[in-house]
């Protein structure tokens, strides 16, 4: 494979991803019931997990090392995922009357789970290096950053700047 978006396959369960992050943002704002939640997340576990399997040419030894502590990763960042939608659902409950301390309050919850997004990152990597030879480690975390970058990206459209005051 030439490049990480080389094939339309790879294309669709991206999109098909950033689609269902914004259902799953619409989910919780909402309130709806847990089991939908639990649905989607495990949709957009599974294309991401498809995502990855599919870029990382694993041997057959490697993979069966590699899962289990994707898995683990996956579900500490999940935590920070789910902080991070609380945060915009604060920050569109705020939006039109947002006063100094909300701002102050969000940017500092938002630098928060920025730096625990790098920790667990961090924590992580020698897990990765002992199931996985360094090139293989490197190409993984390049495959998380250009998903997340993606996801991103495509959440930060439909999030408006503050209003600034005059």
């Amino acid at each position: 494979m030439k490049t990480f978006s080389g094939t339309k396959r790879l294309v669709v369960i991206l999109m098909s991803m950033i689609a269902l992050v914004f259902t799953w943002s619409l989910c919780l704002a909402e309130e709806r019931p847990a089991d939908n939640m639990d649905i989607l997340r495990q949709s957009i576990q599974a294309d991401k997990k498809l995502l990855v399997a599919e870029n990382m040419q694993f041997t057959e030894a490697e993979a069966k090392a590699f899962w289990p502590v994707y898995d683990n990763y996956q579900n500490e960042l999940f935590l920070l995922q789910s902080r991070s939608i609380k945060l915009i659902k604060d920050f569109a409950g705020v939006y039109g009357k947002m006063t100094d301390a909300d701002a102050k309050k969000l940017l500092e919850e938002y630098l928060t789970i920025d730096g625990l997004r790098m920790k667990v990152r961090q924590a992580y990597l020698p897990k990765f290096r002992k199931v996985l030879p360094e090139k293989k480690v490197a190409r993984y975390y390049q495959i998380e950053n250009k998903i997340l970058a993606l996801l991103n990206y495509e959440i930060a459209k439909e999030i408006p700047l503050v209003k600034a005051t005059k």
